[in-house]
């Protein structure tokens, strides 16, 4: 399992602290240097039922500077996952891949 994190956030780390005490082996990668592929994002896609606003950190700064919230109703697909994939700060974290 490969578990996307930021650093900073609270969650991450009691996502990887509950990881830790129950001996779950897993790969850390920071979001904001090594953003999920595309492939994971579309296969993260799938299980939050098409619904590419789960998969963003909304409370971002970066999110509300661009104005996303406005944006994503009408971007494509692709284009939104090509955001993700691009840029760490955008994916709401933790993020897992159990591939």
């Amino acid at each position: 399992m490969i578990v996307y994190v930021y650093g900073k956030c609270s969650t991450c780390k009691d996502a990887l602290r509950f990881l830790d005490q129950h001996q779950i082996h897993y790969t850390r990668k920071e979001i904001t240097d090594h953003p999920p592929s595309l492939k994971e994002l579309q296969a993260m896609l799938k299980t939050k039922e098409g619904n590419l606003k789960k998969l963003f950190n909304t409370s971002g700064m970066l999110y509300k500077e661009m104005d996303l919230s406005q944006k994503l109703d009408s971007m494509p697909d692709e284009q939104a996952l090509k955001l993700l994939s691009q840029q760490g700060m955008f994916s709401q974290a933790p993020f897992c891949d159990l591939a």
